[in-house]
């Protein structure tokens, strides 16, 4: 047990590269003899992987259309978990697979543009031995869960090209599992770099009865203190990755800007990738943050790097990374270990004590309340952003504001030349409030945009085939999204934004005059959401 009843992790370093998450469990049970040919089996399907390439060079090769899952089956069917959140080329990955079937395949997809077909199939196995492996192991102290089974196989990533990646297991009966995989860039001078969000996957993720939300009974007060990434996903295994970060994949790799691929964990570990970047792009739901990796994206703005925030409730929550952890206690913080010896780690909200630190300094906007939905209405129809989108002041985009919401804040800490480009009305829980888009520059030349919803990625693909949650949203809604979001990252690939686009004009005491405001004070305030105890579930 570590300090303050907390179970003290047994697997792996926590800033050890690639932020490899544990070690065989006992010498010998790495893999199943029987696999071990099938494991080195060459690339099959479309394509070759016989040398790395650059992100860039992928978007005209052929794909295929057959990386989707076709049937989950039983939750038992096949699960799966890697021992790595990332890694880069070359290095080995370990898989820990479950299933009921007597024997399954791998195939290794990387997500892009393909020519619409969204994939190319990179690598796939042979036919691997299949076993049950033991149920889940709840650590009390923090009510975490760990699957801890027998590693299967290897994966040897040479020749993978960076990107975003789902491992897809077929077992022999028909059923189908991904593992969400990055192979991240070590450099990023010159490129947009994707920054993908594990540990907000992680602290969604109920494999096993348990999250950073609820317990096993759907209880708040037990749910988990910190969460494993030594299990799998729930759902399809990708859940959080295909609604909230692939649409963007694709979109970035078919306008090919030069792009670079990492993790928030990554960027805790080592800014490197940031140095140089052109811009820095943290998707649709990226909620839980080290103050680590916050610094040194602030430290990449601060330098240059521009920064787009294409979601909502970004950098809201303070976490502790820990070995095979993410460390949360939120409204519990006080129970937290660290709470009387090191307040700066202490696993609560950004802008809760022991030392607030609203995220609105860094991303100008303030995240609110939970949930809405509400059309999102145009403000400043002639910013550079909106170029080519035939917009006009006022216009709505029904259902594009939700389900999660930010603002602009008068009161919270911002960037004094801070610009809301749209500014849409709603309600929340009965309270009357607004989403703001926002965009804002620094003296280093770097401009910082927020789009204010959740929705935003998701509208990327919306009336489309395959494309999950729309919530209404319209092919209108998905051609304005688009051609915006494609500004955007031309203009951010081009370098700092205050060099080459208009300056931003503020006009927050425009939007918030005196009296508009009903008491923001609030916002600040441990617990408030709009949400009973300020807990979101999305």
């Amino acid at each position: 047990m570590g300090p303050g009843g907390q179970e003290t992790p047994r697997h792996g370093a926590a800033d050890g590269p690639g932020l490899r998450r544990r070690t065989l469990l006992k010498a010998g049970a790495g893999l199943v003899p029987a696999i071990a040919g099938a494991c080195g089996a060459p690339a099959t399907g479309e394509g070759d992987a016989s040398s790395a390439r650059r992100p860039e060079e992928e978007r005209d090769r052929s794909g295929t259309s057959d990386w989707r899952i076709r049937s989950q089956g039983p939750a038992a069917a096949v699960a799966a978990y890697a021992d790595r959140v990332s890694v880069t080329p070359g290095e080995e990955c370990g898989l820990y697979v479950s299933t009921t079937a007597p024997s399954f395949k791998v195939s290794a997809f990387r997500i892009g543009w393909y020519g619409g077909a969204g994939a190319r199939l990179v690598w796939s196995s042979g036919r691997v031995r299949g076993r049950a492996q033991s149920g889940p192991r709840l650590l009390s102290g923090t009510r975490t869960i760990r699957a801890e089974w027998r590693r299967t196989m290897s994966l040897d990533t040479e020749g993978w090209p960076e990107g975003a990646y789902l491992l897809r297991l077929d077992t022999r009966d028909g059923h189908q599992r991904y593992v969400p995989l990055v192979v991240r860039s070590e450099r990023g001078e010159g490129r947009t770099v994707l920054m993908h969000a594990p540990a907000t996957w992680q602290a969604y993720n109920r494999w096993g009865g348990y999250n950073l939300y609820e317990g096993a009974s759907g209880s708040y007060e037990k749910r988990s203190l910190a969460v494993s990434y030594d299990r799998p996903y729930d759902r399809d295994g990708a859940e959080k990755f295909m609604v909230y970060e692939r649409p963007l994949v694709v979109l970035a790799e078919r306008l090919g800007i030069p792009l670079a691929y990492t993790t928030g964990n990554d960027v805790h570990r080592d800014p490197r990738v940031l140095r140089g970047a052109a811009a820095v792009v943290s998707l649709g739901h990226d909620e839980y943050w080290t103050p680590r990796q916050r610094r040194h994206l602030t430290e990449a703005r601060d330098a240059g790097t521009n920064v787009a925030f294409l979601g909502a409730n970004t950098c809201y929550r303070r976490i502790r990374l820990e070995e095979d952890r993410v460390v949360c206690y939120k409204s519990s913080f006080k129970d937290d270990p660290c709470y009387t010896t090191r307040p700066a780690a202490v696993t609560a909200d950004f802008r809760q004590d022991p030392e607030p630190d609203p995220e609105s300094s860094l991303t100008g906007v303030l995240y609110e309340g939970y949930p809405t939905d509400a059309p999102y209405v145009v403000h400043t129809a002639g910013h550079w952003l909106y170029e080519g989108t035939g917009v006009r002041r006022g216009d709505r985009f029904d259902h594009l504001v939700g389900v999660e919401y930010d603002r602009v804040t008068p009161e919270s800490p911002h960037p004094e030349s801070i610009e809301i480009t749209a500014h849409s009305p709603l309600v929340c829980n009965g309270r009357r409030s607004s989403s703001d888009s926002a965009y804002y520059t620094v003296p280093g030349g770097a401009g910082v945009f927020a789009t204010g919803t959740m929705r935003w990625v998701e509208a990327l693909t919306a009336r489309t085939p395959h494309a999950g949650r729309v919530h209404g949203m319209d092919a209108r809604t998905r051609t304005f999204v688009t051609r915006t979001t494609e500004n955007l990252l031309h203009a951010f690939a081009e370098g700092p934004a205050a060099r080459h686009r208009p300056k931003p004009d503020p006009n927050v005491k425009e939007m918030y005059e005196k009296g508009r405001l009903r008491d923001p004070r609030r916002l600040l305030r441990p617990g408030f959401r709009g949400v009973p105890a300020g807990e979101a579930r999305t």
